[in-house]
This record gives C-alpha cells, structure tokens and sequence, in this order.
C-alpha cells in the first residue's frame, strides 16, 4: 500500500507532466489515500484537467477538488456573454438534440435543465460549456427519461462489465430499483470505479447511477 507521502509525490509528478496545467498554482493534500486539491487557475477546464490528471494516479482512493476559477481583468466575461456562447455551442454540438436543453447563468456558473434520452447526451452537454471563456463551473440538472421500460438492466451491466478489459466484473455488485442503479464492490482504482459508473450510465433505462464502489489498494 504507497503511503501518502508517495502518493502526494506522483500526484506533484502527474500535474507536472500535463502540458495544460501549471503545476505551480494547485497545492495538493493527501490523508489516507484521499487528495485534495487547492489553489486558483484561470480556467475552468484547467480545474477540471488536474482533478482528471489526480484520478489517473495509482493509489489514489477520492478526490476533493477545491480549486477555485478567476479569470483575469482581460478575460473576464458577462452572464450575458457566457450565455450566448453556451448556447451556441449547444447548437453546434450534434449529440444535443436542439431546444431541450435549458441555460441560466450566474455569475460565471452555468446551470444546465432540461429532459434527455441518454446519458451521453447529458455529458456531451456538458463538456460544450466547459472549456467556454468565463465560465467558473457547470451544474448539471440535466434529467433523464427514456420510454424504455427498466428491464433486464441489470443483465445489460453485468455484461459489459465482462466485455471490458479496464473492469473486474466479479468485484463489483449490480442492484437496480426502477431506473435507478446501485454499484456495490471493491476495485483497484479511482479510474476503475469511474468507469463502472459511466459504463452503468450507457444501459438503456439507467436514469440515475449511484455508485458505492470501495476503492482497495
């Protein structure tokens, strides 16, 4: 089991060797395998790069991102601006369907509505905003309905959880009550137990995922 000392060291390591990130501005905490991040950056999608870039390094149980986004006096942009580039940029993303996605923005944070088929669409919303000018975070209350009845989704999940070479189907438990999934289980990674979650999302009549996967060094 690495010690949070070393942990810490490969999460310094990893945040350097990121192109997109200034290594320079986050502080990281580590206690008991659960890193925390601190500092301020001039991008949203920079804050989101170093959480990403933390939950690839082995031995890495949680992360905790507070990194706070403010943009500089020149790149500061109104509720109004962010707006009409968030909806432009919904509008030209094609795994949107047109008019179902609802924007409000305050100061500098976006919030997403509306009702969606897929969880991939409700995603895609999402990484449209993200890397617009002046935004500072995405909230997504984006919902889901399908007119798919919830049946045989757990069997769906359980095989693709076999197809998958990254996950170890027999740790993991598949429990489902209506259109809501409950992963259950013990895995070797933070990655491991994110892509469950977004492999569970996939299944036909998954509305929500809520995943209890214990992260095990």
């Amino acid at each position: 089991m690495k010690s949070d000392s070393a942990i810490k060291e490969d999460v310094l390591d990893e945040l350097m060797w990121q192109p997109n990130i200034d290594e320079t501005q986050i502080g990281v905490i580590v206690e008991n395998s659960v890193v925390t991040l601190t500092g301020i950056v001039d991008s949203y999608s920079k804050k989101l790069a170093a959480e990403k870039a933390v939950k690839n390094v082995k031995g890495v149980k949680a992360v905790a991102d507070d990194i706070e986004v403010k943009y500089g006096a020149a790149y500061k942009k109104t509720d109004k601006e962010i707006a009409k580039a968030a909806v432009n940029a919904l509008k030209w993303n094609a795994s949107v369907p047109e008019d179902k996605v609802t924007i409000e923005v305050r100061d500098g944070w976006v919030y997403l509505s509306g009702e969606l088929k897929w969880f991939y669409q409700k995603e895609a919303a999402v990484k449209s905003i993200e890397a617009l000018l002046g935004v500072k975070k995405v909230v997504n209350n984006i919902t889901l309905k399908q007119a798919i009845e919830p049946t045989e989704i757990k069997s769906k999940i359980t095989k693709a959880f076999e197809r998958l070479a990254d996950i170890d189907a027999k740790n993991i438990q598949v429990d489902v009550e209506g259109h809501t999934v409950k992963l259950k289980g013990k895995v070797h990674s933070y990655v491991e137990k994110d892509e469950a979650k977004k492999t569970a999302y996939a299944a036909p009549g998954v509305y929500e995922v809520e995943n209890e996967i214990e992260v095990v060094l």
